[in-house]
C-alpha cells in the first residue's frame, strides 16, 4: 500500500511519518507540505500514487480538498489531529504516530 503523510512544510511531522512507515509491512511511505516552500510540495502525482493520504491538521485536508480534488474525492484521506509541537523524529511523535497510523493499515 502506498502512504502519503502530508503537514505544513515536511520537515518535522509528515517526514517523521515517513521515515517510520516506509518499509513497515511491506508499505511504501512519502511525505509532503501543503505551505509555501516545503521541503517537498504536494503534487497531483503524488497525491494521485497514494493509497491513504494522511493528514496531520484539518487545515491539510482542506488544502488538498480545494486545490485537487478531482484526485483524492475516491481516496481515504485521514486526518490524525497532530499539532506542530513536535520535532523530527520526537519519541513522542513517533508513538503518537506508530498508534494513530496502525489503526488504519
Amino acid at each position: 500500500m502506498h502512504l502519503l503523510f502530508l503537514c505544513s512544510q515536511n520537515k518535522r511531522r509528515s517526514l517523521t511519518a515517513e521515515k517510520l512507515f516506509d518499509g513497515y509491512e511491506g508499505h511504501q511511505a512519502r511525505s509532503a507540505g501543503t505551505e509555501n516552500n516545503p521541503r517537498v510540495k504536494v503534487t497531483p502525482g503524488l497525491l494521485g500514487w497514494a493509497d491513504m493520504i494522511f493528514c496531520m491538521e484539518k487545515k491539510h485536508m482542506r488544502r488538498i480538498r480545494e486545490k485537487h480534488s478531482d484526485i483524492v474525492t475516491d481516496k481515504s484521506v485521514i486526518c490524525l489531529n497532530i499539532p506542530d509541537d513536535y520535532s523530527y523524529m520526537d519519541d513522542d511523535l513517533c508513538e503518537l504516530l506508530e498508534s494513530m497510523v496502525s489503526d488504519y493499515i
